[in-house]
């Protein structure tokens, strides 16, 4: 920050009302690998770090502390509308500069859901049923530019606070260096309850064969432990080596991470315009090219898959429709090719009659979609809840940003995993309906689990 532009913000600072949000971003001019300035922040800021990176590279956040924490706590509230109303509180009396009509710059809240609010938390202790931070220090990286945003809740000592800010800052940006990156040893990697989830399996299917429902999505997790604490560090370098056309995310709460790399947007907002995705039926890759395309021939011909994929596309279509003026779906699904697997992929845009409507409204009608819950919503999360014996946690939830405007993104935080000291818990799922069999959900569950058994250095 310029000594004029210190000068001008400290004078405003003293001019301020207490307990409001004061937000200015500033356009920097230097190149950054967003990866080293995220390591770079883990002596200051362990366990207040957030990392994104949208799959086209559009858009990369990299934050650092918190200004303020908006959870939602309660297992009986709209988590979705409380987290609206709680930011739409802050941002209405905040004073924000920002010259810049730029996506991803000004204040945001960075963070997600829980899957399910009903279920009883687990391991994921320190997230609630919705978690989202307001980060003291973010920087932005896209459209080949780099923005700095600092937020502070104005108080007693706003002048020292803006130079505290500026001093962590400088630290981390003559911190940026290569980490030690080698992984610890996994001392022990655990398929938990693999039979009982095969039997859970077949329960959902006999009930599918008996009408009761069309699809559910039951997930397993591995719990893996290594010999010494995993960092996120360690787990988002390998990511984006290894699963670069992905989301790319990482979110800290406390020594607890979740951190993972999805094939999946649930919705984009930018003003009117949406972007949602239908990903749904899916089969392993070949790394010989012949069997890899035969493998994807067999996917977009397979009955099962496609019924499966059908439902995502009806339901999301049957959400978003309300909400838009214009829906565009193609009528059939291609294929999105990922390292270890591929998917039937539909893609889907859509221009709102309100631009004023928030994502959040959305993310609420969304979510779960087919491909995370099932068909209907209602009867498969019960099912879900009676025979997955787990809490999913943020696993299979919206996890994003929003800023000041309504809009934002949020990807569905599959292919992922929870970080806690010496332990990870890695998640994946599959679609049961009524022709399924519960060895082969089984082998599919398997393969969705490499991407992030790869990253922690595990054996595929």
């Amino acid at each position: 920050m310029s000594n004029k532009n210190r000068s001008k913000y400290e004078v405003l600072l003293k001019q301020l009302p207490q307990h409001i949000l004061f937000s200015v971003t500033e356009k920097i001019q230097r190149t950054i690998n967003p990866a080293m300035l995220f390591a770079a922040g883990y002596k200051d800021f362990y366990g207040k770090r957030f990392y994104w990176k949208d799959p086209q590279d559009d858009l990369i956040i990299v934050s650092f502390g918190h200004v303020q924490t908006l959870q939602a706590t309660q297992d009986d509230q709209d988590r979705f509308s409380y987290i609206e109303n709680e930011w739409n509180q802050i941002i209405n009396t905040a004073m924000i500069k920002n010259d810049y009509l730029v996506s991803g710059t000004g204040p945001l809240i960075l963070g997600g859901f829980s899957f399910d609010q009903s279920t009883v938390k687990q391991e994921w202790e320190s997230f609630a049923n919705a978690t989202f931070h307001i980060p003291q220090i973010m920087f932005t990286f896209t459209q080949g530019e780099l923005y700095l945003t600092i937020n502070l809740m104005t108080g007693v000592n706003d002048i020292d606070t803006l130079l505290s800010v500026e001093e962590h800052i400088q630290k981390l940006l003559q911190s940026i260096d290569a980490p030690q990156l080698s992984l610890p040893n996994i001392v022990q990697n655990n398929e938990i309850g693999a039979d009982h989830w095969k039997q859970a399996v077949q329960k959902t299917i006999d009930r599918i064969r008996n009408g009761e429902m069309d699809k559910v999505v039951l997930a397993r997790k591995m719990k893996i432990e290594f010999d010494q604490p995993i960092l996120s560090e360690q787990v988002l370098y390998n990511l984006l080596k290894q699963q670069y056309e992905s989301y790319i995310f990482a979110l800290e709460v406390g020594n607890q991470s979740f951190i993972g790399a999805s094939p999946e947007r649930l919705i984009q907002k930018e003003n009117e315009q949406i972007l949602s995705t239908c990903l749904a039926g899916s089969i392993k890759r070949s790394q010989n090219l012949v069997e890899d395309e035969k493998l994807g021939h067999t996917l977009l011909q397979d009955e099962k898959n496609q019924k499966e994929h059908h439902f995502v596309v009806s339901m999301i279509k049957q959400v978003l429709q309300p909400f838009c003026k214009e829906l565009s779906i193609p009528d059939s699904p291609t294929l999105m090719k990922m390292r270890d697997i591929q998917h039937l992929y539909t893609p889907v845009r859509g221009e709102v009659k309100d631009k004023h409507e928030t994502i959040f409204k959305l993310v609420k009608a969304l979510h779960p979609t087919p491909a995370l819950g099932g068909i209907p919503r209602r009867e498969a999360m019960a099912t879900i809840r009676d025979v997955e014996n787990m809490d999913r946690g943020f696993y299979g939830a919206p996890l994003g940003w929003v800023d000041y405007k309504g809009n934002g993104e949020f990807c569905v935080g599959i292919r992922s995993g929870l970080l806690k000291e010496n332990e990870a818990y890695i998640y994946a799922g599959c679609g049961v309906v009524g022709d399924s069999n519960s060895d082969e959900e089984f082998k599919e569950t398997s393969v969705k689990f490499k991407p992030m058994l790869r990253a922690l250095g595990g054996n595929e």
